[in-house]
């Protein structure tokens, strides 16, 4: 089997295709099918059995385990799985690498603009590219999500235009912060162990936003028919959050009240961090789909947006909970 290397990524996929596949007719039996196999000299690796018409036209795919395992006078056209994901025969080979790392699938077929069949891609084709395309995707995902392109050769005011946008995320989210804070000043005075657990309930805040952002990119990395992830997928990380959040509520403010002997402000903290946490979850889940929606790049955006916010809500959150304990003192 021709094995592609990297130098063939942007040659035409057609002349490498694989053309010993099998083809069979959907008013074929499985019995029927088996006994025209068994005369073939069929190819080396058989993964898929593709039913076309008296044309070449593609009707559909049947997987050689269902094949294998069928009662014998089934029709194939009642086996097959129709209307199958295919490759347009003026596919690159760099595109084809994406279609393998986005379905996951063992082979495609390759078709025309009338559907006619001409060979098949086998993933074995691709192995080295698609090991080196996943570990440049990974890396590119986790240099974004703290908003850094990668891209090898980047001179030095190159590099400045491509962080510092990002970076004023982060200087604009910190004074934000400190603006919320200092509006909180007397409240601050009057209950100064408050302070103490700024940074804990920050930190909680800011590291759920990151993961639920890691999560959302990764529901949303190669699909485009969506901007939202799946409702099961929100309402499960939602839900995470939240129990999350009451955990390490519980956690951090049940040491507080006990270290401060006041079970009014472990309350407080509770309350704070859980709603903080789910409120950091659901900006981390919506934040890449808005910009999704606003066609700019969710990937490289939302990790210094996300923790911006999450700092903010946090913030507001904490101080306004925490003003009950103020009036409860008062």
């Amino acid at each position: 089997m021709e094995t592609l290397s990297h130098e063939h990524l942007d040659e035409p996929l057609f002349p490498h295709l694989r053309r010993d596949l099998p083809t069979l007719r959907a008013t074929e039996t499985v019995s029927q099918a088996l006994a025209s196999l068994r005369g073939r000299d069929l190819g080396e690796r058989i993964i898929y059995f593709y039913v076309v018409d008296e044309n070449g036209r593609l009707l559909g795919v049947v997987p050689t385990r269902r094949l294998l395992m069928a009662e014998p006078e089934v029709p194939l056209g009642a086996l097959m799985v129709r209307d199958p994901i295919t490759l347009p025969a003026n596919v690159t080979v760099a595109e084809a690498s994406e279609m393998f790392l986005k379905h996951r699938y063992l082979a495609f077929p390759v078709v025309d603009s009338d559907g006619v069949l001409h060979g098949m891609a086998d993933v074995g084709m691709f192995t080295g590219q698609l090991t080196g395309m996943a570990e440049r995707q990974r890396a590119e995902d986790a240099f974004q999500l703290i908003g850094i392109h990668l891209v090898a050769g980047l001179g030095p005011w190159a590099g400045f235009r491509d962080r510092f946008p990002w970076l004023l995320a982060n200087v604009s989210g910190g004074l934000l912060a400190a603006a919320v804070t200092s509006r909180y000043q007397s409240l601050l005075d009057a209950v100064v162990v408050l302070a103490l657990f700024v940074p804990v309930v920050l930190a909680l805040a800011e590291s759920v936003s990151i993961q639920s952002v890691t999560l959302t990119l990764q529901s949303l990395h190669g699909t485009h028919d969506r901007i939202l992830p799946r409702s099961r997928s929100l309402t499960k990380e939602t839900a995470t959050a939240a129990l999350l959040g009451l955990a390490c509520g519980a956690l951090v403010g049940g040491v507080a009240g006990m270290w401060q002997r006041d079970v009014l402000l472990g309350g407080i903290i509770l309350a704070a961090i859980t709603a903080s946490m789910i409120t950091a979850s659901l900006l981390g889940i919506l934040l890449p789909a808005t910009l999704r929606w606003l066609r700019r790049d969710p990937n490289i955006a939302s990790g210094p947006i996300v923790l911006a916010l999450a700092d903010l809500a946090t913030l507001l959150f904490y101080f306004n909970l925490a003003g009950i304990l103020g009036d409860a003192i008062g």
